[in-house]
């Protein structure tokens, strides 16, 4: 006989570890620079290409608004364990870019930059939109921003 039961505390327990991104989030101070921290040496280590970055950028963001979705209520509404927003939206800001230092290391101050200050768009997409996707969403949007932005100066430069 199965034990749903035990099942649903499994996977609460392993949404909360996917959600602080394996207990970083319970990092006491700056819990969401240390989960970009995270996947920005992901993605140095991995370096994957454009295809595999996109898969994973996916992948993380459906995961992440699950995972984000149960861990809410286990730790408060968008709690700052939640980190899983931050990696997330790190891969997002590095999409399509060159892994090279000078690019990770401008991705991740700018990420933090619109994650932190938080302008008008990313600052209504978290107002308007609850639960995992709430969470997901505007850090989404921040690394979007990151992205064009490099993009752009990729462009130019």
């Amino acid at each position: 006989m199965i034990n749903y039961w035990a099942m649903d505390g499994f996977f609460r327990s392993l949404s909360k570890i996917i959600a602080t991104v394996f207990f970083i989030g319970y990092i006491p101070f700056a819990s969401g620079t240390f989960g970009s921290l995270a996947a920005l040496i992901c993605i140095w280590l991995l370096k994957p290409d454009r295809l595999l970055h996109g898969v994973f950028a996916a992948v993380l963001f459906g995961l992440g608004t699950m995972t984000a979705h149960i861990a809410e209520s286990i730790l408060g509404e968008d709690s700052g364990r939640i980190v899983i927003d931050e990696f997330a939206g790190f891969v997002i800001s590095t999409f399509s870019l060159p892994l090279t230092a000078g690019y990770l290391a401008a991705a991740f101050f700018l990420f933090r930059f619109f994650d932190i200050l938080k302008p008008s768009p990313i600052r209504n997409i978290e107002r308007a939109v609850s639960g995992g996707l709430g969470v997901m969403l505007d850090d989404a949007a921040a690394g979007l921003m990151t992205n064009l932005l490099l993009q752009l100066w990729r462009t130019v430069a």
